[in-house]
Formats: C-alpha cells, structure tokens, sequence
C-alpha cells in the first residue's frame, strides 16, 4: 500500500486520531474475514481487473534507463478504466494482507504494504498529468467522476479493522521493534500514526461518518479546481497596438503569440495567469488596462457566476470542522499542523507574526518611496495595488540604477536551465545527459524533453522531466513531480523520475524565451525539489525522497534558490541574448545591492494569505463563514496595507482548497525557509564558499539523500551542528540592521 496507496489515504480522506478511549473499538484479528469490496460504490466493485494486464496506464514502465513511463501509449480514454481496476487491485491487495493467517511481522504486514500499490501508482501518475497539464473537458468529467472513489477507496483501508490491528500489535512489540533498523522503525512508526490520525482506531459509526465527509469534501475539491482553472482559461485581456506601452518587446512577443493561438491575429493577449500578468503590471504605463488586468487576476474565482468559489469554501470549512471534532481535534489546523515541525498552530503563527509587523513597516517604507517618485514625476495618483509593481520598478532603478528588463536579456531560459546542471554537478556530482531521444523515451506534449542523470562514476541515479511553457489546459504556477520513487524494497535499485513543470511564455520559433530574475528564482527552487528526489538513499518508498513533513519539504528547494546570484552562474550561463557576452560584474553588483528590495512587498502578500490560512481553520464556528467579508475583517484587523493584496485571495487559494495539502500549512513556506536561510549561511559562510565539497557532503547525507527516515530536526541538527538559527531568516530578508 505504499506510494499512491498510503498517500491516498492519509491526504484524501485526512481523518484523524480518536477523541477518547471510549469511542476506541478493539479490533481482533479472530473476526471472520469480510470482503473488502462489499461496501463500495459499484464502480469500484464492478471494475475490470483484466485492464490490469491490458491498459497502458497500469503496465510496468518499459523500455530504457530501468523503464521509462509509456506516455506514447495512454490516452485518456485509458485513465478511467485503469484507476478503478487498479483501486480495486489495491484493496484486494490490503485485504490479503489483513487476513494472511500468520502473526504479523514487519515483512509480512509493513513491507507487505510497501510492495502494493504499483499498478495504482503509475495509473495516477498519469491521470495526474493529464489533469494538470492537459485537462481538457473530457479530463475533467473524469476527475468529477473518479474522485469521491478515492475517497471510498481510503475509507474502505482507514476501516479495515484486521489490518490495522497488524500494524498496531506490530508497533506495540517492543521487542519486534528492537530487531529493526532504524528506518524499519521509523516506517512502522510512520504507519501507525498515520492509520490513527485517519481514524482506524474509532468506532465504526464515527469511521462512517468521517467517509461520508471525505467523499463530499473530495468532489468540493474538485469543483473548486475546476473553477479556477476555467477563470484562469476564460478570462484574456485583448490589447491593441496602441495599448502596448512601456511592454518589453519580448513580452510583446509572447504577448502576440498568445493572441495568434486564440485566433486573435491583431491583437496581444494577457492571459490570466501571473507569469503573464506580473509583468504586465510592472511595465505597462497604460493605467487603467494595469488596473483591469490586475482584478481580472485577483477576482479568479470570484466573479459571482456558476464557476464562484465562495460557497464552495464555505461547505468546505464547514466540513472541515466538523470532521475535526469527530475525530477529536479542536480544529483543522490542529490536525494539519500535529505531525510538522512546527507540531502547533501556535507555533506556526508565533513565526508568522514575528515577521509580520517588519513586513508591515518595509512595505510602508516601500510605498513612501513610490509616492515620492510619483509625486516627483508628476504623476497625479495615489499608489494603489496595480500601481505597485509599476513604481516599485520605477525606484529599484532610480535607487539601485536598476532594470529588471536589462537583467532579463541576460537570463535565457536555455542557458539558466545549463546553469541549474552545473550547480547539480558541483555540489553534488549529478551529470545530465540529453535531451534524449524522444523515439525513445516518449513525452506526453512536445514541448518536454527528458534527460538522464548520473552520478560522478557514471552510474545512472534518475530521470528528469522538463516542461517549461504555459499550454491550454495546464495549471497556471510551478511545481515538481515524481512519476517513480526511488527505493531499495527486497534489494531492487529503483531509480527515481521527477519532472519540473513551469509557466513561462513561450515566444515565436527560434527565438530564445527571456524570464525575469523572480522566474529564475522560481527555477532553481523548483529544481531543488527534483535534486531532493533524485538524491534520495533509503529502501523503503514511503520514506523517500520528498515524503517529509510539509513545512520541510520547502526548505531544499528553497535554499537552492541561492545558487541563482553565484559568480559561478551569472558570469556563465548568464549571457545577453544579442551578443553573447557575460552579464556585466556591474550589474551583478546591482543584482545584490537591490537583493532585498521589495522584501516588503513579497513577504507581506505571502503572510497575509497564510495567516488569512491559519485563522479560517483555527475557527470556534466554521459553519457560516463569508469567505470574501472575513477575508476583509481579518486584513483590517491585522493591519494589512491597502497597497497589496495577498498573494493567493481566499477564493483562488488552490493551494488550501483545491486539496487538503497545504491547506492550514501554507505557514510552511515561511517555516521552511528559516531553515533555508540557516543552511544558506552554512554555505555561504563556509572556508569553500557557496559551493564548498565538505557543506555539500554533509548536505547531501543530512538532508538531501535520507527523506522521512529520521526526524528532520535531528537530521538538521546533524547537518549543521546546531539547531536552526531563526534570525537567519530575518537576515536574509534585510529586516534586521
């Protein structure tokens, strides 16, 4: 049951530990064995197991490099037969594991578990892609469809009572447990909490309760991802030739390739995404399109039509709440917070505030600065939000003689991905090769490619996945996925494959794609996430890779955005598009002098949204909360700047209500980067300096390679020989003197 299985059931269904002994049922592996498959809704029951051997989204990956997924082979009218046969699959293989006659041992019981799931793993995998990179109408009906059965799937394993028995009788044999390793340990405390926190040691009555809530809250989720992406879809701004003011002509570019594609041939499209809109908002001195391109963004999701999120966040943290106190939790977050580092809403809050009132007063400072300016120029305003970006611009150049359009037409999308190679290289002899052949290795849209990667003796360690450019049916953003785990499960050598999956505008046919320094950054931090994966050492695929608490996860991705401002990198990979030539050390010099410039603004615009975060799944009464009046309520109470807004409002918060993964976590990018800062600093600071062989050893053996196998304080306490220094956070974000 490991991977998608586990995963599965502990992030859909998302039930918790029981509220008292009373509500306990002592399950007995003397009960007469039922068939899991009973209760579920027909469509599960009545899956076909032969798409298990027929279907190209449940096979074996085949081919080169330890096989390789078969995206020439599935289509979508594959993804629906093979989740629910490869659901069913799955709880056959649970029930068989609960009802093996045989006491229970960690290989038949917990290793039993990590061998399921397979065909399930990769049937997701694929399903997952189409979904979020190109959904189509026929995708979504599926996902409508599909979800309230993972949701039955989960409960049906949460509620096995014979097989949580295994694992509980398992964990409460001190002497058993002695025999393990360390990691053995480890993943067997990994899965008895993770089976009591989703409620397997509750009465069944309340264990039934608690699916039917996963099962609505599943198709909430859904529809609330669907309406997003359609406003994110819908909704173009059309800009005539004399509305192209200020825009730099390789937005323009973009600009006009994204209107030809939409059959606007005399027109430049801003799409509604912030890739597009960022930089519109930056350079446009055309006022009142900067005003209407920015609440076109900033209303996703809250338009007042069919495709409005508020009711649906409203439901949701109704549910949210009440399965809490089911499952005896004060409140969501409690449960969401109870098993990171942070371990506590209160602590989690008590960083977020202690940063708060410096991101308050920069952000004061900040608009002082662009007023005067304003004000200097002649300009009759008062700085509002979509006047922020424009002025900010405005005085980064006149303070720092600044241009971020300058900085741009040395940052070649190209060039920083060779850069990111050489980083991964050095630090941690990591060898890419390719593009590969895509004959050979089949991509599901032209536009990724695929490269091998190998270690310093030439063995290979993984697989990298690239798709960089905004599409039709691709979710706006940036992120990292793992289509395989690595592992070492019964002494196999499963080697990882991730993939990196950006937004950026793609220009016409052979010209070279110019990103901002902020999309840079965006790069190597995401690419961090796939050298986590690809670096990850242990045996057990549950605990690989980036299977660790969701305010860690951040922290090697975000400390590998460091790697970006090196002399390593810029005075290589960062060459003009023109003419070639390096960037120039004096406009290096400015790249770090205006380093912290408009911390303020960054930093405010992400606490808003995860404190607004934190206080809606902190609620005594979730049940009729206005999602749009108490998002005003608490900005004003918190003091919140009229000048921005947060970065994801309520309504369009995917991270929190697309799903339950960040959702009371989105804290953990902040906590994350206290870390993140901390272990810069090692670096940095360090007698070999940014790219020091011992700091990287040691990074690699703490933090990269080891995944969930330790505890990440200890495994961090290891790396740096101290616990991890708050204040470098504040250090690095220029609020500290």
């Amino acid at each position: 049951m490991r991977s998608v299985s586990i995963i599965l059931f502990l992030v859909l269904a998302q039930a918790c530990t029981p509220k008292a002994a009373s509500d306990m049922t002592t399950p007995s592996q003397t009960t007469p064995a039922v068939s899991i498959l009973t209760s579920l809704p027909d469509a599960l029951a009545d899956a076909d197991l032969g798409a298990l051997t027929t279907n190209p989204a449940t096979q074996a990956f085949a081919g080169p490099y330890g096989g390789v997924p078969l995206f020439g082979e599935v289509t979508v009218a594959d993804l629906e037969p093979a989740l629910l046969a490869a659901m069913k699959n799955g709880l056959l293989e649970v029930e068989k594991i609960a009802n093996d006659p045989a006491p229970a041992t960690f290989d038949n019981t917990i290793a039993a578990m990590e061998r399921s799931g397979n065909d399930l793993q990769r049937a997701s995998n694929y399903f997952g892609i189409y979904s979020g990179t190109l959904s189509s109408e026929q995708v979504r009906g599926i996902e409508t469809r599909v979800s309230p059965l993972f949701s039955a799937y989960s409960s049906a394993i949460i509620q096995n009572a014979a097989l949580f028995e295994r694992v509980r009788t398992l964990y409460q044999d001190e002497a058993a447990m002695s025999q393990l390793s360390t990691e053995q340990q480890r993943l067997v405390w990994d899965y008895y909490t993770n089976f009591t926190r989703a409620g397997a040691a509750l009465d069944k009555a309340t264990k039934d309760k608690i699916a039917g809530l996963n099962e609505q809250l599943s198709k909430l989720y859904t529809s609330f991802r669907q309406n997003l992406l359609h406003d994110e879809q819908a909704y173009v701004t059309y800009l005539t030739a004399d509305q192209l003011g200020g825009l730099p002509d390789s937005y323009v570019a973009g600009a006009k390739a994204a209107a030809e594609a939409r059959g606007k041939t005399d027109e430049w499209a801003v799409t509604n995404t912030r890739s597009s809109m960022d930089p519109f908002l930056i350079y446009s001195t055309e006022r009142k399109l900067r005003e209407k391109v920015w609440r076109t963004y900033y209303n996703r999701g809250d338009n007042g039509d069919e495709y409005d999120n508020n009711k649906l966040i409203t439901e949701i943290l109704r549910l949210r709440q009440e399965r809490s106190r089911l499952q005896g939790y004060e409140n969501f977050a409690a449960r969401a917070v109870e098993k990171s580092v942070a371990k506590t809403p209160a602590a989690a809050t008590e960083l977020m505030m202690k940063v708060w009132p410096a991101a308050k007063q920069r952000v004061k400072e900040e608009v002082a600065d662009m007023q005067a300016l304003a004000d200097a120029s002649g300009d009759d305003i008062i700085i509002e939000p979509w006047d922020y970006r424009y002025y900010a611009e405005k005085v980064r150049q006149e303070r720092y003689d600044f241009d971020a359009e300058e900085v741009k037409q040395y940052l070649q999308l190209e060039n920083l991905r060779a850069g990111m190679f050489y980083m991964a290289d050095t630090l941690y002899g990591l060898k890419f090769e390719g593009p590969l052949n895509t004959d050979e290795v089949s991509v599901y849209h032209p536009d990724v490619r695929v490269w091998k990667v190998n270690n310093r003796s030439g063995e290979q360690v993984g697989l990298w996945y690239f798709d960089p450019y905004a599409r039709e049916g691709k979710r706006s953003g940036a992120w990292m996925n793992a289509y395989r785990t690595q592992s070492r499960l019964d002494g196999a050598d499963i080697k990882p494959i991730v993939s990196n999956n950006s937004n950026f505008v793609k220009g016409a046919v052979g010209e070279p794609v110019l990103i901002s320094w902020d999309d840079a950054t965006t790069l190597f931090h995401e690419f961090g996430h796939a050298i986590h994966g690809l670096l990850s050492n242990v045996t057990y695929p549950s605990l690989a890779g980036t299977a660790v608490p969701r305010d860690y996860v951040e922290f090697p991705s975000q400390v590998h955005e460091n790697w970006l401002a090196t002399p390593e990198i810029l005075n290589t990979y960062a060459l003009h598009v023109k003419t070639g030539q390096p960037i120039p050390q004096a406009l290096v010099d400015k790249i770090e002098a205006a380093g912290t410039f408009n911390q303020g603004f960054g930093t405010a615009e992400y606490l808003a949204s995860a404190l607004i975060d934190m206080k809606l799944h902190t609620l005594e009464d979730a049940a009729n909360v206005d999602p749009d009046q108490f998002e005003r309520d608490m900005l004003a109470e918190l003091g919140m700047p009229k000048e921005i807004v947060m970065r994801h409002r309520t309504p369009q918060f995917g991270h929190v209500f697309s799903g339950e993964g960040y959702a009371a976590s989105y804290y953990a990018y902040l906590w994350a980067d206290t870390f993140g800062a901390d272990a810069w600093e090692a670096f940095a600071q360090s007698e070999g300096g940014a790219y020091d062989p011992k700091v990287a050893e040691a990074f690699i053996k703490h933090v990269l390679s080891v995944g969930n196998t330790v505890d990440p304080e200890e495994g961090y306490k290891a790396f740096r020989g101290q616990e991890v220094d708050v204040e470098a956070l504040m250090r690095s974000r220029g609020f500290m003197e």
